[in-house]
């Protein structure tokens, strides 16, 4: 009985309430609701015409002077052209930590100086071979290929600074239309940059092999991942392959040696020889 009464007072007191809400919403203005749908409109209206004013202040280098910038429901389209494939990235980064924006497309073109994809590569594989020189870059084996102005980069960095500075160097780079970013950072280890100073002596402590030391350039260059040795770049004879093969193998704490040693003049192969 008493439950039932409880029951019956609930819903007594439901009703009242959504009649007295009703009543409410009937004896509004007429139109009210819609000037309040107004009001939230226009705010959201000058929310995004702020945001987008504050974005198009941060993009007032003479760099994005051809970008144009909207912005709708939080989103930030980017479109128009910039000299490098630096500057959309700059562009985009700008927008992303702009207040009022939640989201970015950055549709920008790299529309700079025109260069073909065999020029390109050569000129970045000429420069990357110097890069970080100095920074145990002998201990990095980044290649690249190029496809209608889009640059991939693979290969290995033994840290995270000779990796960005490779991703840099092809981003201010004129004709780069894109930069994909396969690099492959070492692991960080103390038993690993042992293992890369020991085989690296091994190898250039040979008195044959001080050739490739001389120019920075054309070393032999060595990766280590949790024990397991590669070897790449470029020598002058199958003779030399070998032995830089069998010197990193003969290291204390090797598990393994991968052979992508390339000797100079003769044909490229995938996977280690």
């Amino acid at each position: 009985m008493n439950a039932t009464m409880r029951t019956t007072k609930t819903g007594l007191w439901t009703g009242v309430l959504a009649a007295a809400v009703a009543g409410t919403l009937l004896m509004l203005p007429q139109g009210a609701l819609g000037v309040a749908g107004s009001w939230g409109a226009a705010g959201r209206a000058q929310s995004e015409d702020g945001a987008a004013s504050r974005l198009a202040a941060r993009l007032g280098g003479k760099q994005f002077k051809s970008v144009k910038v909207s912005v709708a429901d939080g989103m930030a389209t980017l479109t128009g052209t910039v000299a490098l494939y630096e500057d959309k990235e700059d562009a985009g980064n700008r927008a992303r930590h702009t207040k009022g924006i939640t989201a970015v497309r950055n549709d920008i073109q790299v529309a700079g100086a025109e260069v073909s994809d065999a020029q390109l590569e050569k000129k970045l594989g000429e420069e990357l071979a110097y890069n970080r020189e100095g920074y145990g870059n002998v201990f990095d084996a980044i290649g690249l290929k190029v496809e209608d102005g889009v640059v991939t980069l693979g290969g290995h960095a033994h840290d995270y600074p000779n990796r960005d500075a490779a991703v840099a160097l092809a981003a201010t780079t004129p004709g780069v239309k894109d930069v994909i970013d396969e690099i492959e950072v070492d692991p960080v280890s103390s038993i690993d940059w042992r293992i890369r100073t020991a085989v690296a002596r091994a190898i250039y402590d040979y008195p044959t092999f001080t050739k490739y030391a001389i120019n920075p350039a054309r070393p032999i260059r060595i990766s280590v991942q949790n024990g397991h040795v590669e070897l790449y770049g470029t020598v002058d004879s199958a003779s030399d392959k070998n032995i830089a093969f069998l010197r990193a193998n003969s290291v204390p704490g090797v598990f393994s040696v991968k052979n992508y040693l390339q000797v100079q003049g003769q044909p490229s192969r995938e996977g280690p020889q």
